[in-house]
Parts: C-alpha cells; structure tokens; sequence
C-alpha cells in the first residue's frame, strides 16, 4: 500500500450550546488509502460515517489525529478534495455544460479553451452531451446527479469523496450511475471515498469496505473485497453469484450484531 492518504487517529466530540454535555461521534480512527482504491463507509445510520468524511474534506473540524495526503499534512478544505452530496448541488440559473465548466473556474493551471475542453470531456463521459444547453429543472434527478459528479471530476481532486450520492435515485438510475462510477475510476483512477448504508452497493464497487459501529463510530472490519471478487469480475457481471451473496451476507451478520448490541445498550442505559 502506498499511503496516498493516511488518515490518523481521528476523533470527533459535539458539545451541548453551554458545553456541559459530550457526544462522542468518532472515537480514534486510522486508515490507510491508496491511489485510485473506492473505499466504502458502512454502517448504522448517524454512527459517525459522514462526520468523518466531512473531516477528511476538510469541512468538519477533527479534535485529534492528523490526516496527510501524498506525505503533505490536510487543514481546511482545498480544491484537492471534492465532495459530491446526496442532494442534487447543481446551480439552477446555469445550463448542464455551465454547471460542469463551474468546476474548472478555480483552475489557474488551464486556459479558458482548455477548460472548456475539460468540461467537454467529462459532459460526454456522464453521457450529457445532448442536455448540455439544458436547465437543471429539465431534468432528472439522476441527470442532476451526474452533472453534480462531473463538476467535481472537472475541478480535478486528488480525492473524491460521495456522501450516498445515489440514496434519493429509484433503483435503475442507481445501478446506471453506479456502473458509470465504475467505468471512471478505470478511467480516471480517482482515489474515492464513498458513504453507503447499501451493503449491495458497497460489495458492488468497493475494492475495500470499512464496516463502522454505532455511534461513537469505530472501525469494527475491513473486508477486502478485491481478494474474493475482483473488480473487473464485478465491473463486466462475470462473477459467481454464490460468492457476491456470500460476501453479502458475511457483511449483513456484522452488521446486524452491531445492531444487537447497540439495541442491548440502549435497553440498559
């Protein structure tokens, strides 16, 4: 592994307004990224997931531990992480084509013709190109979704990181924006971390999944998807079925004893 992003022992406590009361969210989190690995968060609603990855953006302040990206120490948000939401973030008074050059504006390394090829290029790879001229309320939400992952591909971060970026989606624009997801990052080889309470999705596109507990969150398992089902197996369909349901419910029965217990504490608190 090449540590690409290292992530060290972070920790997260929320205060009541008069500072009297702790929640614990994160207790000491450490994990270590490589360049161009989906990363998987899984876990218990409001266990902590997104409040990590909020930190790791640099949207969240962390109370402890230090994150370092490429050997450099992170603080504060930067054009080298990009965030795509669950909500479609598109700017309503921009066509799609302006929508994705907005990810570019910031761009001081482009000229204004190279960013506009720039964006060009990932219109076309999200499969937008005819609902360029479009407005965000002319189209779907799925459509939406996709202008919101090419704008952030366009500003060009070093990591991209999808907090249930298709949680709102019905079921086949889920599984078409997860195949695209896939196909960019053969593309792209973007380091991405990516929330999901779908453990279907997580074995899907993971080349490793990170199961967390209740909140406070800490890391419960690692599961090494790679190693059972390669990538390219799950990126064409020519994996046996038997192992992906296996993997599956290897994931769930983790799951479900963390829920257990989390139901056994709250009955004794």
């Amino acid at each position: 592994m090449n540590k690409f992003l290292e992530i060290s022992e972070i920790s997260k406590s929320f205060w009541s307004d008069d500072s009297k009361l702790e929640t614990k969210v994160i207790l000491p989190v450490s994990l270590e990224i490589s360049e161009g690995e989906i990363i998987m968060f899984l876990g218990p609603s409001g266990c902590g997931k997104t409040t990590l990855m909020r930190i790791i953006g640099g949207l969240e302040k962390k109370d402890q531990g230090s994150i370092k990206l490429n050997g450099e120490f992170l603080e504060g948000p930067d054009r080298r992480r990009g965030m795509v939401f669950q909500s479609y973030s598109s700017f309503p008074w921009m066509t799609v084509a302006e929508n994705i050059r907005f990810g570019t504006k910031y761009r001081n390394d482009l000229s204004r013709s190279e960013k506009k090829d720039l964006s060009d290029h990932y219109l076309k790879m999200v499969g937008l190109t005819s609902y360029s001229n479009f407005y965000p309320s002319r189209i779907s939400g799925g459509m939406r979704q996709r202008v919101a992952i090419a704008r952030t591909l366009a500003s060009s971060p070093d990591v991209l990181l999808m907090d249930e970026p298709f949680g709102a989606l019905d079921a086949q624009t889920r599984e078409h924006l997860q195949m695209q997801l896939m196909e960019i990052n053969q593309k792209e080889k973007k380091t991405t971390i990516f929330v999901t309470h779908d453990v279907e999705e997580a074995i899907l596109l993971a080349n490793r999944v990170i199961i967390f507990s209740s909140r406070p969150a800490k890391i419960l398992h690692e599961v090494n998807v790679d190693s059972i089902i390669p990538t390219e197996a799950r990126r064409n369909g020519s994996f046996d079925p038997q192992e992906f349901l296996s993997l599956r419910m290897e994931v769930l029965k983790i799951i479900r004893t963390e829920y257990q217990l989390m139901a056994k504490d709250q009955q004794n608190a």
